[in-house]
Formats: structure tokens, C-alpha cells, sequence
């Protein structure tokens, strides 16, 4: 466990900093010359997909749960890969008072062989994805006071297990979270206390005189968002030196966020049918609001590690229609919980765990993990769909994890899309099959039990989902070169069957490589 912790700081020092509270201003020091500091990673993946649509056939309203190969319906594989070149740069004042901060993603999941010049058959390059190459994530500034941090900027939002709000700092992780935000950050009694403002969306905007800036034309229809957290926090580096030295240790914290919108103008973000126009003005009432509670707990000892995330959100959308002019005469409310656990027990070079995770469901069909605005209403036995139906049926109760928090690499990861109204059981265990002061070499496989909250969010109608097995063999060098073998099988359950065609749900299984190149 303790090579593990240090093996892992060395790994965490590698992305930009302000993911969370937690790590504000934590690199604010004296310094007698202004640095730059750049930090990143090249990632490249590669994946070999069979029979993700389960061979079950479609669904009522005529889609099949993963697309299939275009030329052969029924052929089963479908392969492919990407590239990213992350890059995390850091600008300290002289006096090391003041940072300025960015993350800059090139060729963000772009795929590999795409943007062919010329016939793709004689082609003998890729051009750069136009208007894509260059995607800056987080720009922001932060300066020390007497009495704290003041940051400000659009910075990564992540906290605890990133269940719910999720920086997208791992090596596989595909978005992360960031916000417009001015924070301030200050340790007071042995914890770090923290008090955030974000302007979530500034709603229509005009040109100024100078046709270089904008300015918000509604401010009705911003969307604004406070948070408040508190935690105790040991760093990694705290933490390595307490585990060698045979200490626990014990983190907790609590973050509660509060969002609203008085009235929105869904022309600016909902794409509607050309014969639909807005009636009257294209400002509608909107009356949103959103509270969540999410509270996070982390034990580590010399031979064993304990963490929990626990959210509560509670919604209410006073007016849901979506079209200007057309008013809904009841509300849409919401209340959504989730939780998951991690553990893991014994040294670092053989160690064993079981991980929970719960995510509430809502009976509606489908499981609501990304509906799309404005589509029909989803059918009994349909994948996915709006949770909420204004003719019958105004609550959303689906909790839905954040796509980067990964359990498995099927079932939830690509089939679902994330874990919603869903209950699962994780065992894992790791073995280190070789180590050396400068490399590891690395065994490690899970199992994952999965069941429905809400049969009839299920395909199939059943809760139970499926059981998947997801073996690892990975090599990770000092010197910042990493690699991963990754294989899965899903073995789906009654909640994927297709009773009204009289099919069953067949195996899928994955094939994915990965190389980072770290510096």
C-alpha cells in the first residue's frame, strides 16, 4: 500500500491543478523569479467492439441498443482508436503570490485514420479536424491573500470520488467538468473552507459597438449556481508520509450547490422543427431550481483503503414546456440519490476489494441516461428516453453518474452511457506480477453484478442487468510511459432480453489498448 500511495502521488503531480478545492492555490509558494511549468500527456487507444447490440434485436421504437456494422447488419465487430495530447501549463508570479493557469487539449478523441486528404484509398495523410485541433478546457488565475484564495476563471470542478462532479483528470477519462467560477478558499480550524459563485449560462447575447465583445440581452435567463463546501484534506504527499509511518488517516467533507433560472430562451440551445416558431415573445417563464447535497468520507491505512460518496439532488422546474408560448400548467420535480464505495484491502502488491454503487431509478420507460430534448416520449422496452412525460407523468427521479467515474468497460460505459437507476456489486483484486525501482508490471480484474431499481426502465422489463469481467494487465515505467491491456466480457441478464421478438441477449465483449506517454 505505501508504494501504491507513492506511486500514485507521482502520478497525480502530472495534471493541472484547481481540478477541486482541495488543491486551490496548494502550489502557491515563495518563488524569486517568475516559472512556467508545463505538465501533460499523449494518449493514444485503441479498441476492438463485438456484439454491443447483444444480437437482441431492436427496440419498440425501431433502434437497436449499439450501432452495427453499415455494410453487414449482421456482422457482429466494430474497431477503431483516438489520440490526445493534453497539456497543462502554469505561470507563476515572481514572488510566487500569483498563478495564472490553463489546460489545452490537442486532437481531443479525434480518430484515428479520420480527415483524409484527398480519396481515402490513395490517401497518404490526415489533415487536422477543422476548427477542432485545439480545445482550451480551463483558463483561470489565482492569488494568495492574507486571508485565503481567490480564484477566478474557468477552472475543473471536482469532488470526492468525482461521482457526481468529476475534473476528468484520469488517464482514460474522456470529459470533465469545468466552470466559470470565482472562488475563494481559505483553512480555518484544520479544514478547507470554500465559497464559489458560477455563471453557468449567460443567456442571449448581442454584438457591442466594437463587434468584438457580447452582452447578455436577457439577464432573466442566466443561469447562476453558488456552492459552499468544507473538508479536511491530506494531501498525497501527507498521506505517504503518515503510511510509512504506520498512521491512519482520516478525510471528510460536505459540499452543498444551489442552481437557479427565472426564465429561459430555449431558441438559443433547443433545435426545433423548422414549422415551429415561437409564439409572442421568445423569452418563456422557466422557474428552475436544483439543490444538491453530496458529502464524501476517505480512511486510509497502511493496509487498507475506505471511501464513500453520498449525493442528494432535489429539482423543480415550475414551467417545463420547451416551446415559446406554450405554457405547461403543472411543474416537473425531481428528487435523485446516489452513493458509491470504494474499498481496497491488504499491500500494494496484492491486494483486494469490493466496491457498491447505488443510482435511483424513475419507472418510467427507458433509462433516462441521455434523452434528447424535444424527442417522442420512449416506449416500454426502449433503451433510453425523457423520464418525464408532461401528459402523464412530471417527475425525474433518475440519478445519473458522471460519465468519467467508470465502473465497468460494457455494460454502464457503453451500452447505457453511465450508471443510472441501477444498484451493482464490485469485487476486484490486483497482483503485481513484477516490480522494479523503475517499473511495475501490473494483474488486476473486476467483476460486476448489475440489477435495475426500476424494472420497467429495462429493455428486457427485468431488473436483473448482466454480469461483466473486466481483466487488466497493465505496465507503468517511472519515467512517465504507461500501457494497458484491457479485455471485457458482459454477459447480459432478463433486463436485456427482447421478449416481444422472443430473443435473448447474447455476450458482447471489448478488446482496448492503451499508451500514455507522460511529461
Amino acid at each position: 500500500m505505501r508504494r501504491l500511495l507513492a506511486a500514485a502521488l507521482v502520478l497525480v503531480a502530472l495534471p493541472a491543478r484547481a481540478t477541486g478545492f482541495t488543491d486551490v492555490g496548494d502550489d502557491l509558494h515563495p518563488r524569486d523569479k517568475t516559472e512556467v511549468e508545463l505538465h501533460g500527456a499523449f494518449r493514444v487507444r485503441g479498441e476492438l467492439l463485438n456484439n454491443l447490440d447483444l444480437d437482441r434485436g431492436t427496440t419498440p421504437s425501431g433502434e437497436l441498443l449499439y450501432p452495427v456494422p453499415g455494410a453487414d447488419p449482421k456482422a457482429q465487430s466494430l474497431y477503431g482508436g483516438d489520440l490526445r495530447l493534453r497539456t497543462d501549463l502554469a505561470f507563476y508570479s515572481l514572488g510566487g503570490n500569483v498563478a495564472v493557469k490553463m489546460r489545452v487539449d490537442v486532437l481531443d478523441d479525434v480518430a484515428m485514420g479520420g480527415a483524409a486528404v484527398g480519396a481515402p484509398s490513395a490517401s497518404s495523410t490526415q489533415r487536422s479536424p477543422p476548427g477542432d485541433v485545439f480545445r482550451v478546457k480551463r483558463a483561470y488565475g489565482e492569488v494568495r491573500t492574507p486571508v485565503g484564495v481567490l480564484a477566478a476563471g474557468r477552472m475543473g470542478a471536482h469532488f470526492g470520488l468525482g461521482m457526481l462532479a468529476n475534473g476528468g483528470d484520469c488517464a482514460d477519462c474522456d470529459s470533465g467538468d469545468a466552470q466559470d467560477r470565482i472562488a475563494f478558499i481559505t483553512p480555518l480550524a484544520g479544514h478547507i473552507w470554500a465559497a464559489a459563485y458560477d455563471m453557468s449560462w449567460v443567456g442571449p447575447t448581442a454584438w457591442r459597438k466594437d463587434g468584438v465583445r457580447r452582452v447578455g440581452i436577457a439577464p432573466a435567463t442566466q443561469v447562476h449556481s453558488v456552492t459552499f463546501a468544507m473538508l479536511r484534506w491530506h494531501d498525497p504527499s501527507a498521506i505517504v508520509r503518515r503510511t510509512k509511518a504506520g498512521k491512519a488517516t482520516l478525510d471528510y467533507g460536505a459540499t452543498v450547490a444551489h442552481r437557479w433560472q427565472a426564465s429561459d430562451a430555449p431558441y438559443e440551445w433547443l433545435p426545433l422543427a423548422s414549422s415551429v416558431g415561437p409564439v409572442g415573445s421568445p423569452i418563456t417563464s422557466r422557474g428552475f431550481s436544483a439543490t444538491v447535497l453530496d458529502a464524501w468520507l476517505r480512511f486510509i491505512s497502511p493496509m487498507v483503503r475506505i471511501e464513500l460518496e453520498a449525493a442528494v439532488i432535489t429539482t423543480t422546474v415550475d414551467q417545463p414546456s420547451l416551446v415559446p408560448g406554450v405554457s405547461a400548467n403543472r411543474p416537473v420535480t425531481g428528487r435523485q440519490i446516489g452513493a458509491a464505495l470504494e474499498t481496497d484491502f491488504g499491500p500494494a502488491s496484492a491486494s483486494a476489494g469490493l466496491d457498491l454503487g447505488y443510482a435511483s431509478g424513475d419507472p418510467a420507460p427507458g433509462f433516462g441516461a441521455y434523452p434528447s430534448a424535444g424527442a417522442a416520449a420512449p416506449r416500454a422496452g426502449d433503451l433510453d428516453g425523457a423520464q418525464a412525460d408532461l401528459a402523464r407523468d412530471r417527475r425525474v427521479d433518475n440519478f445519473r453518474f458522471h460519465s468519467d467515474y467508470r465502473i465497468d468497460r460494457l455494460l454502464f460505459r457503453e451500452i447505457i452511457g453511465t450508471v443510472t437507476d441501477a444498484v451493482y456489486f464490485r469485487p476486484h483484486v490486483r497482483v503485481d506480477l513484477y516490480r522494479a525501482p523503475t517499473a511495475t508490471l501490473r494483474f488486476g480484474t473486476a467483476g460486476i453484478v448489475s440489477f435495475a431499481n426500476e424494472p420497467a426502465s429495462t429493455p428486457g422489463g427485468r431488473r436483473p442487468l448482466g454480469v461483466e469481467i473486466d481483466p487488466t494487465l497493465s505496465y507503468e515505467s517511472r519515467d512517465g510511459f504507461g500501457a494497458a491491456l484491457e479485455y471485457a466480457v458482459l454477459f447480459p441478464l432478463s433486463g436485456f432480453d427482447n421478449p416481444a421478438q422472443k430473443l435473448s441477449a447474447k455476450p458482447a465483449q471489448l478488446v482496448r489498448v492503451r499508451l500514455v506517454y507522460a511529461f
